[in-house]
């Protein structure tokens, strides 16, 4: 990968963590590591303060000890052991969240609150910038969460929590963490520490992280054995054992600062996210079908050296938040401000191919109102702005600037019935969408849209062991800039896409069923849900090629969603040997067209090669399954505590995925097994010590996640085992 000037993170958490753990003992016991209820933690995604169990939407939390057994180098791989959610894979560098088979534009990444300010879904090899190990905790909003963040969380939204800005001041006055870990599979290397103090009224923050490994190393050959059966190729010894071009480098750093009052705060944060992260697969044009291997292929790696494609980003964030409670009909009144300046570089070999910035400001006002004919509720407003450009000969979208305006009501309302409490939570929005587009470089429109959303949730309290839901959601989503914009080569996907600037608002209904029964040691929750969609945008295969490399072409029509979702928590026993517990869970997702499938459309594009323009004519398949449907899933965890131990072993099966779209192939299953063990110590001091081992992919099996575009050249990680240490001050 490409240079670049690297602050030595990981030797700056030592010298910051260890003097603070050999520092003056505080008086008391600082953590609560492990809440006894993850359901029961407060969900900081919502401005009416409420748990997971207590929401309408389905909610999931990893906090505690849970997260730090989940986390991993991407957003995406941490939460994607939670049911109904999988993570997206193009190399180590990249693991964007997919929420119940829907990711990209329809699944929000925020942090705390606010979006992330990345480009992660312009295209699948761009990364999410927010890192998982400096989160306080993570939530996972299951369905529509269009009320709360707009358009682009019709699927769903991962909320980071990290805590930069404080908003109350801690019972001690100073704490924090640290942690050291190194990995087998890669040589991974990661050091990171949190700080949190406070001086009378003013509180503050920071944190730093540094992450580095080498290529990683697979079970077999990175192309698939039926990519090599198609081509006739037999494999090359020298390839064994290793993914060339998937070495990653991140660092990231906070510092927050607030003033805090008897009936408020503000505050404001400065960061930056950077990374360095190959792309394996191959040359510049590498992909799930790519079968240009030709002479463009030799003109090329002579032009730019060996071809490998590695992406250098670096994102600068400033925050400003702010609150008052208590203030004439409202309770709280809340305020956040961001400002992120994003650039990504992607290269090829040494030479720079495409140049991506993105400038985006978001503001955001929660008012919470005094209860009214016994609703509690919260008005809200929330408005952003994105300049976005890419530069180079394969910027394959225009540059763009995007404003979106909405406006929302949420609310809800407890009733005591002879059955049990019911509770009804209601919400709408309204959302002006605009994207003006550079047109000088395309002939398409500026496009200006109008998007209302609704829900309504039940909850029934049929007694202490027995609740069940019901929710019922219409949202809508105005196309992206990519989807409507699109035109040229995409070097990441290996293909040739091509938008449309026609499209319309997508409408997505759902209606979700849940159960939440807890019996004794036994708890189960499950949920089945179906959601109609009206012109959804998707991205369809073809059966041409341009230069070699497949066309692709942004397709809507009517679609079809269902899925199921199950998990049990079970307690087995409590002995002086040991407390057993047993989780198992399970999940499964179907997304069609509506149209029959097998007939096709014929459709014309025209291709820029140089100063002249060619027709290229392709047929398109209608109806049948979407692409890159996340397979069905089962996995169960054993766990056992004992005072200062802890252990667990699991696995997930991931089943063979062959309900494939046209142009698509199937993906056979595959299960991952995974062990971790812990040894945690309280001092007397009151700070905490824990080493650990983490075992991934125990058995050292191939896998390829089917909603990879490179799932025939790019496995994921063979057994890796990483070793290390967290202290807590």
């Amino acid at each position: 990968m490409p240079a670049h000037p690297r602050p030595r993170l990981l030797a700056i958490a030592l010298l910051l963590a260890l003097p603070a753990f050999a520092a003056e003992p505080p008086q008391q016991a600082q953590h609560d590591r492990q809440p006894k209820d993850l359901a029961a933690v407060e969900v900081r995604a919502t401005p009416l303060a409420d748990t997971a169990e207590s929401l309408a939407t389905p909610v999931d939390v990893l906090a505690g000890s849970k997260l730090d057994e989940a986390k991993a180098g991407t957003l995406g791989e941490t939460v994607a052991r939670l049911p109904g959610v999988q993570s997206s894979n193009f190399g180590p560098g990249v693991g964007r969240p997919i929420i119940r088979g829907l990711d990209g534009a329809r699944v929000q990444v925020l942090s705390d609150g606010l979006g992330s300010g990345d480009v992660s879904t312009v295209s699948v090899d761009h990364a999410v910038s927010i890192e998982p190990f400096l989160a306080n905790q993570i939530e996972v909003l299951k369905g529509p969460a269009t009320l709360l963040y707009g358009s682009g969380a019709i699927g769903g939204a991962v909320n980071v929590v990290d805590g930069r800005i404080p908003e109350s001041i801690a019972d001690v006055p100073f704490s924090g963490r640290a942690e050291l870990r190194r990995g087998s599979v890669n040589d991974e290397a990661t050091g990171m520490v949190r700080i949190d103090g406070n001086a009378g009224a003013f509180a503050f923050h920071f944190d730093a992280l540094h992450r580095e490994t080498g290529d990683y190393a697979i079970p077999g050959y990175p192309e698939s054995a039926a990519l090599m059966a198609e081509h006739g190729e037999t494999p090359d010894p020298d390839e064994a054992g290793i993914l060339r071009n998937s070495a990653v480098r991140t660092d990231s750093a906070a510092l927050g600062l607030s003033w805090i009052g008897a009936r408020g705060f503000i505050g404001g944060s400065y960061s930056l996210f950077n990374t360095a992260y190959g792309i394996p697969g191959g040359h510049a044009h590498g992909g799930e079908e790519d079968e240009h291997e030709g002479e463009h292929a030799e003109e090329e790696a002579e032009e730019h050296g060996d071809g490998d494609v590695s992406i250098l980003m670096d994102q600068r964030r400033s925050e400003l938040r702010a609150g008052i409670d208590n203030v004439g009909p409202f309770q709280s009144m809340r305020l956040k401000l961001a400002d992120t300046d994003y650039t990504h570089t992607e290269f090829e070999g040494e030479a720079v191919g495409t140049v991506f910035h993105n400038r985006s400001r978001e503001a955001r006002a929660e008012l919470v109102h005094v209860p009214v004919a016994g609703w509690k509720g919260a008005f809200g407003v929330q408005a952003s702005k994105r300049d976005f450009d890419a530069i180079g000969d394969e910027a394959f979208v225009p540059a763009s600037r995007s404003y979106d305006t909405g406006l929302f009501w949420i609310g809800k309302r407890s009733f005591d019935t002879a059955r049990g409490a019911l509770q009804v939570d209601l919400g709408l929005r309204h959302d002006d969408n605009r994207i003006d587009v550079d047109n000088v470089v395309t002939a398409a429109p500026d496009r200006h849209v109008h998007t209302t959303s609704a829900s309504a949730g039940f909850g029934w309290k049929a007694s202490e062991a027995l609740h069940l839901s019901l929710g019922l959601d219409r949202a809508q989503r105005a196309p992206g800039a990519e989807e409507l914009y699109s035109n040229g080569l995409h070097v990441a996907t290996g293909s040739f896409e091509f938008g449309d600037a026609t499209l319309g608002v997508e409408t997505a209904r759902r209606i979700e069923l849940g159960l939440h029964l807890h019996h004794g040691p036994v708890e189960v929750q499950l949920s089945a849900w179906q959601a109609r969609y009206d012109d959804f945008v998707y991205l369809a295969g073809t059966d041409a090629q341009v230069d070699g490399a497949p066309l692709r072409v942004w397709r809507q029509d009517d679609a079809r969603f269902h899925g199921l979702e199950a998990k049990l928590d079970w307690d087995i026993a409590g002995t002086d040997a040991g407390v057993w517990s047993l989780n198992v869970f399970g999940d499964i997702v179907r997304g069609r067209l509506v149209a029959d499938a097998g007939s096709t459309a014929l459709q014309v594009f025209e291709v820029e090669h140089g100063d002249h323009v060619d027709a290229v004519t392709a047929r398109v398949a209608n109806g049948g399954n979407l692409p890159r449907i996340v397979p069905a899933r089962v996995g169960a965890t054993l766990r056992w505590e004992r005072e200062r131990w802890r252990a667990s072993l699991g696995a997930v099966r991931y089943a063979k995925q062959d309900d494939v779209a046209a142009y698509e192939t199937a993906t056979p299953g595959y299960t991952l097994v995974d062990a971790h063990v812990a040894w945690h110590i309280d001092t007397k001091s009151g700070r905490e010590l824990e080493l650990f081992v983490d075992a991934n992919n125990l058995t050292d099996q191939e896998a390829r996640p089917h909603t990879s575009f490179l799932k025939d050249v790019v496995p994921l990680p063979g057994r890796n085992v990483v070793l290390g240490v967290r202290a807590f001050f």
